[in-house]
């Protein structure tokens, strides 16, 4: 596992077995960005290299090079995709350049970064690009990628309280990332929802969440019709995990809520053969729910957080759940179904009627929900919806924040009538255009009040970003991302 830790030493730089440095745009092509603890003589042999390469200081361009004069090692520079002034104050382009350097570190032994990481954040933000940047996940291979295990930043003052705490922070939100991408990258045959239930409950036995886990007899006799309805067609029943982080400092109380369908078949509606090749990653908003809640807990952050993992298999077997059937949910509503591969609003409806009878301040639902969502932003961008544009704002930026993508959507009067059944309360699907609200309005019916109004509440479809299909970028490596868990950090300790 790779560790960064903070030098001022002023040989590091000149003794590093691969020596870090961000570039940034200019008229003469990429040119070093202010380096921290590096010679003129060595910044001034990079620009020339860089300059006879054509180099162009792109975000995720990568030059190594060799020979550099005052410098024992290689000499990686990596392209902030900025302008000099930019990429001083862009954190966010430093951690997505710390992120590149580290994935093209593997077989390395140690690296120094000399970023101008002069202040708390910015040493932070490239911690995290780092730790993130390095994931692999090599459990089903002989041979796995080996990252870099040695991360020095060069600082002015390594003791210096601010940045050493900025590290120990960022080493927290990263680690709880790539746990949630471990999650996600799991084949299915072995994460299931009893065994993802188990997983949780060891991981976090030793820290200060309290785990329970209603099992499917217990969901029956609560009619968790959601859980219960999508479980019916798989061996492996559905399972509801609790997770409780109660600090007595306590400023406010949040709810989160993570869908998590550990293998995604359509059930009797069944997805063609190339629509299920991902479908492990349909559990990725569980996934962020439980590294979240463990990382706030290790950062000690001062707001009371209960989160609902909702775990099921949606599958077809002999007694899966067919169309037009009608559940009933915990908190009463009767539903038709209508198509079984809009599985996970289901699920999350049981788990709303959980968070909303705690009366917290503030729910978070958090999925990899709709196809819909893709289709509107692309594959790096979540959608948000909220019963209150203030809070779903004050979200939004906080992913600014930690350089997660997220855009806003409406929720639009006109299609909550596509939600209405003839037999039941509701029917779980809506018009097919406009897909993504229509899914975040029979989520809103679940939502609870509170002092006779309703809990305000924030819907996350992560269906695009949860799973990276294509290559990787900046900290983003391919497959299971982790997305939302610094996001959901930033929010509780806003």
């Amino acid at each position: 596992m790779t560790t960064v830790n903070l030098s001022d030493k002023a040989t590091a730089a000149s003794k590093a077995d691969v020596l870090v440095v961000l570039t940034a745009k200019s008229k003469d092509g990429a040119r070093v960005v202010d380096p921290q603890g590096v010679s003129a003589e060595t910044v001034k042999a990079v620009n020339a290299a860089l300059g006879t390469l054509k180099a162009k200081a792109g975000a995720d361009e990568v030059v190594r090079l060799a020979g550099i004069a005052g410098t024992e090692g290689l000499v990686l520079a990596v392209g902030s995709g900025q302008e000099r002034d930019d990429a001083l104050t862009d954190i966010g382009a430093q951690r997505d350049a710390a992120g590149s350097a580290a994935r093209a570190l593997t077989d390395v032994e140690s690296a120094v970064f000399a970023f101008p990481a002069s202040h708390a954040e910015a040493v932070g933000a490239v911690t995290e690009g780092v730790l993130l940047g390095a994931y692999v996940y090599g459990e089903y291979k002989k041979e796995p990628t080996k990252p870099v295990d040695d991360v020095k930043i060069l600082v002015a003052d390594a003791k210096e309280k601010g940045l050493t705490q900025a590290v120990a922070d960022a080493t927290i939100r990263a680690n709880a990332q790539n746990w949630a991408r471990d999650l996600v990258n799991m084949p299915p045959l072995d994460l299931y929802p009893g065994s993802f239930a188990e997983i949780v409950r060891k991981r976090l036995a030793s820290s200060k969440v309290k785990v329970a886990v209603m099992d499917e007899k217990a969901l029956a006799k609560a009619e968790c019709g959601g859980l219960i309805g999508v479980g019916r067609g798989s061996a492996r029943p559905p399972r509801l995990v609790t997770l409780t982080y109660k600090p007595n400092n306590a400023k406010r109380h949040i709810s989160i809520v993570g869908k998590g369908i550990t293998f995604d078949s359509g059930g009797l509606c069944i997805k063609p053969a190339n629509g299920m090749v991902t479908m492990k990653c349909d559990m990725a908003g569980a996934a962020a729910v439980a590294a979240f809640v463990e990382a706030a807990a290790e950062l000690e952050l001062p707001v009371a957080i209960t989160g609902y993992l909702c775990l099921a298999e949606n599958m077809t077997g002999a007694d899966a759940q067919r169309p037009g059937d009608v559940i009933r949910m915990h908190d009463g509503t009767t539903v038709e179904i209508d198509n079984t591969d809009a599985e996970g609003r289901l699920v999350m409806a049981d788990g709303l009627c959980y968070a909303s009878a705690e009366e917290p301040d503030l729910i978070i639902d958090i999925a990899t929900l709709t196809g819909a969502a893709v289709l509107a932003l692309g594959n790096r961008t979540a959608a948000v919806v909220g019963n209150n544009d203030e809070v779903r704002d004050d979200v939004i930026s906080a992913s600014d924040r930690v350089g997660e993508h997220m855009w806003p959507m409406p929720l639009l009067d006109h299609l909550r009538p596509s939600i209405n059944s003839e037999v039941a309360d509701l029917k779980h699907t809506g018009e097919r255009m406009g897909g993504l609200i229509t899914a975040a309005m029979f989520l809103k019916e679940f939502v609870g009040e509170k002092n006779g109004e309703q809990i305000d509440w924030v819907h996350l479809d992560i269906a695009a970003p949860a799973f990276n299909e294509g290559g990787a970028y900046g900290f983003t490596p391919k497959g299971g991302t982790g997305f939302a868990v610094r996001t959901l950090l930033e929010v509780a300790a806003s």
